[in-house]
This record gives C-alpha cells, structure tokens and sequence, in this order.
C-alpha cells in the first residue's frame, strides 16, 4: 500500500494524507538526484533490441557483467531475426558467464522468434505489447519503454522494492503493487528517473545485507526501523 488514509471527515484528512505522502517521496527523490546527478541505466545498447536483450540478461547478474558479454554478443547478433535462428547450444555458451544462461537463452531466442512473427522484427513500442514476449515482464517493459523510446514507464526491480519499503513509501513486496502506487503520486515523465535513482541509492548506498547508512542522503526521511 502507497498511502495509508483514515476516514476520519469529508475526505479532508485522506486529501492531505496523500499530498504528504507525495511531498515526502519528492523530497526524496530531489535529495537522491543530488546525490546521483548522473543516474541512468548502466546497460550499454545502441538500439532497442539491444537493451530488451541486455535487459533479460540482466536478471540475477550485475549490469558489469552483462556489458562485458554484449560487447562481443552484439557484434554477432544484429536483428532479431540474428537470435531467431540462432544454435541454442551455441548461444548459451555465449552468455554463460550472466548465469542462469539456458533460461535466458530459452527467452531471448523465443522473444525473438515472436518478433519476428509477430511485429515484423521490432520491438513495440507500448507495454500490453512488451508484455507479450517470452521472457518480458512489466519490470522489462517499463525499462525498455523509458529508456529506448522515451516514454514514461517506472520499472520495479529488487533495488526498487528494498528501497521503497525501507524509506516507507510502500508497505509491500509486489512489484505491480509498488508500481501502481508511486506512479500515482508521480506525474509520468518523473516515473523513469525515479526508477533510476532508486536503483542507483540501492546499488550504492542501500545495500541488501550492510546498508550504508551513515551519510546516506536520505537518512532523517527513511522509516526502516534497522537503519544504523
């Protein structure tokens, strides 16, 4: 849950709940894009075919060690129709080192196989599309969305979930749920930098097992009750 109102009044006390909560979390936003003027996806693409593979292989692995195999991968694999055919053996070789390489490789080859089918090999452009490819969830859609064409789209991945309910802006692990509450108090042409800048403060300061607490920027607005 993103907000939490009372019934108390004629709706009053629900209006200003909300404009709190919606303060707070730009508050918190402009303290983390001080902190990270340079927030971005850390994946390297030049198209969107690019990242949509990048961005599946990504899943369980660091963005580092992604770049290190598309670096080689999309020099040999140029369209969709490239993955589409490829040898299955032979491209789970070629990404085996992003782990979990034979579920990736199922993914990015069937992702592409339907694209090639079904949208004349290019990556649509809009999420109930996206969504529709093997391999593709909202957290890629939202991503590929901000990111390749500039359109709005909040992408909730672990980072995001950590470091939303630490700071209190939700109360739940479900990306969706997280999804459809800060975009709600968010007008859409923040929800892509706010992706960034979430992911950026947990890769750098919010950490899963020993956060930095000490010196995070947004310390005195954080509601974990284990920050140090």
């Amino acid at each position: 849950m993103a907000v939490k109102r009372t019934a108390k009044g004629k709706g009053g006390s629900v209006r200003a709940s909300a404009v709190a909560h919606r303060d707070r979390l730009q508050t918190i936003l402009a303290a983390l894009a001080r902190t990270y003027p340079d927030a971005r996806c850390e994946l390297n693409f030049s198209t969107p075919l690019e990242l949509l593979v990048a961005t599946i292989l990504s899943a369980q692995c660091t963005d580092a060690r992604v770049n290190q195999v598309t670096a080689s991968l999309f020099k040999k694999y140029r369209c969709a129709a490239d993955y589409a055919s490829a040898e299955p053996a032979l491209f789970e070789q070629a990404i085996r080192s992003t782990g979990f390489f034979r579920n990736k490789a199922k993914n990015i080859l069937a992702c592409c196989q339907a694209l090639v089918r079904e949208f004349g090999g290019k990556v649509p452009r809009s999420l109930e599309e996206l969504v529709t490819l093997p391999g593709v969830g909202r957290k890629t859609a939202n991503i590929l969305l901000y990111n390749a064409f500039n359109i709005p789209g909040f992408g909730v991945d672990t980072h995001v979930v950590r470091v939303t309910n630490r700071l209190g802006l939700v109360d739940t692990e479900d990306p969706e749920k997280i999804e459809t509450a800060i975009c709600a108090v968010l007008s859409p042409d923040a929800w892509g930098q706010a992706t960034h800048l979430f992911i950026f403060h947990g890769r750098r300061t919010c950490h899963a097992r020993q956060p930095a607490c000490p010196g995070c920027p947004v310390y005195d607005l954080c509601a974990w009750p284990d920050k140090r």
